[in-house]
């Protein structure tokens, strides 16, 4: 077999679907990331505190968990491209409060509308990606859209390094704002080709049905996990802790670098280039590991990856920083790739949007909890402590991962 043979048949699936979807996430993702690099100094600087920081996210990832249950049950009843163009439109708009934003109050209001329509859209990126995926190329597909998500974030944090130096904090972070508009609008333009991957009846179907059919879609969202196997539980609920305490200190990371640790505000963008680019080129491979070993090894090798980033952090010092987001991103490429091919492996088609809708809403409300517990500890006990506890948690999850998680015999398609 020739190269380009080998080539071709090796990465097949990335058209279509994948291939949209891979394009419009990379537009967005690299609007998203530039105001995000200094979003917490943003809340600060528009008369906000450590604690407001955390009630932000309590409140934003609350919103994103209100539309979980329907924007699942609805993917699976009425299909996945049917309000993922409107939804992302939608995105573009919130965004405009932001850029408009008087003090915190406003950036609050912005995204909070963002993530109730980013909440009802997961469910349904989350399926249609699973859908037109092959399972032999699950861990390769997974890892490649990681690659090129992250890629496309790889400048973002220079960006909005220069954007700040240029024009200050928060006029830059207007800009970086307006740049987010402008980006959701075009991925919603290129979001207009997706091709629908499940037969549905979009008879009756209107939005006043999600109201109507919430109980149902909760019902339903609960009742998916009788069908699943015991180890894919596990699996979600080890992804479920980590997203709790991964919420107690993610908001704070700028903060206590340029607080506490004294690092530079281009220096911390410098670092986040840094993290973004150790996923890019750890994409390809911890995918080709998950397809070649199994899914579960990589997913172990994540948790010890990880646990070594947050005493890395809290060590201080540039060097140590990027050390410390090299294993950060290292056990992020790795859980990514093996954790998605793992979920698509074990959940079966007619019931992906119903498992990803209940598992992010669980997740959502756990991060929100997360984001609350974080402010309060770091204004009020110890700005390390977040940071002490998410490695703690990390000890559990890898030794339920090593001896209870399991991969199914038969691959779901």
């Amino acid at each position: 077999m020739t190269l380009y043979s080998r080539l071709n048949d090796e990465f097949s699936f990335l058209r279509g679907n994948v291939l949209v979807m891979m394009t419009s996430w990379s537009v967005m993702n690299f609007a998203a990331a530039v105001p995000m690099t200094y979003y917490s100094l943003f809340v600060l600087a528009l008369g906000g505190s450590p604690f407001i920081i955390g009630a932000m996210e309590f409140v934003f990832f609350l919103a994103l968990a209100s539309v979980q249950f329907p924007g699942g049950y609805l993917a699976d009843k009425h299909g996945r491209k049917s309000l993922v163009v409107n939804l992302t439109f939608a995105m573009a708009f919130a965004n405009v409060f932001c850029v408009l934003a008087p003090s915190w109050p406003f950036v609050l209001l912005g995204l909070m509308l963002q993530n109730v329509f980013l909440g009802a859209l997961v469910p349904r990126l989350q399926a249609i990606m699973a859908d037109s995926i092959p399972s032999k190329k699950r861990g390769m597909g997974f890892s490649i859209v990681m690659l090129v998500n992250n890629a496309a974030m790889i400048f973002s944090p220079v960006v909005a390094g220069f954007l700040c130096l240029r024009y200050g904090l928060i006029l830059g972070m207007r800009v970086a704002y307006a740049i987010t508009v402008a980006a959701f609008l075009m991925a919603a333009s290129i979001r207009g080709r997706l091709i629908e991957t499940l037969k549905v009846d979009n008879n009756g179907f209107s939005l006043s049905n999600l109201f109507r059919e919430y109980p149902n879609a909760v019902k339903e969202g609960l009742a998916v996990w009788k069908k699943l196997p015991f180890s894919m539980l596990l699996l979600f609920l080890t992804n479920a802790a980590s997203s709790f305490f991964g919420a107690m200190f993610l908001p704070y990371q700028v903060v206590y670098a340029t607080k506490v640790l004294h690092i530079g505000d281009f220096s911390w963008a410098l670092v986040m280039m840094w993290f973004s680019a150790s996923m890019v080129f750890l994409a390809l491979p911890s995918g080709k590991l998950a397809d070649k070993i199994g899914r579960k090894w990589p997913t172990f090798a994540s948790w010890i990856l990880f646990a070594c980033y947050p005493l890395l952090f809290l060590a201080g010092g540039l060097f140590t920083l990027l050390v410390a987001y090299l294993f950060f991103g290292a056990s992020n490429a790795l859980f990514a790739a093996a954790y998605q091919a793992l979920e698509a492996d074990s959940v079966p088609q007619e019931l992906r949007g119903k498992e990803a809708g209940c598992s992010y809403f669980i997740i959502f409300v756990l991060m929100a909890l997360g984001g609350l517990t974080g402010g309060f500890l770091y204004q009020n006990v110890s700005p390390a402590l977040p940071f002490i506890l998410t490695f703690v948690a990390t000890i559990p999850c890898a030794l339920v991962t090593l001896f209870f998680i399991h991969e199914p015999k038969q691959k779901e398609k």
